[in-house]
């Protein structure tokens, strides 16, 4: 009886454990910034202020990401993590061409994206 109770004590311990890493795990990866999540390029609705609004395009992968009836100033935030290198480009043309605008890692700003065609996220 006394080594059911002692196995029964560590299987409780052992699955306290790993979920205690799962939960701490996740939220360490979460450096969600106004609303874009981590590892993200977002944009933000035309005229909206980024500190109360959510964006409405949101970039995992890397590449070129066309966008479609975006007009006007919206705030662009590049909210990926890593290596300095990790740049978001606007541009002009289809497919990442004609970029015009580089967006460092953790900095946004304010751009007219009615020219803007694309949206490239650059591998670090």
């Amino acid at each position: 009886m006394r080594r059911i109770t002692r196995g029964a004590a560590a299987l409780a311990l052992a699955t306290a454990a790993i979920a205690a890493a799962g939960t701490g795990s996740a939220h360490a990866n979460d450096r969600t910034v106004y609303g874009c999540p981590g590892g993200a390029v977002c944009i933000y609705p035309e005229g909206a202020d980024i500190h109360t609004s959510s964006p409405t395009n949101i970039f995992y992968s890397y590449g070129a990401h066309n966008l479609s009836n975006q007009f006007g100033y919206h705030y662009v935030l590049n909210n990926q993590y890593g290596s300095a290198n990790a740049t978001a480009q606007l541009c002009n043309g289809y497919n990442g061409a004609d970029c015009t605008v580089t967006i460092g890692l953790n900095e946004f700003g304010v751009y007219n994206l009615t020219p803007v065609n694309s949206v490239v996220l650059n591998r670090p």
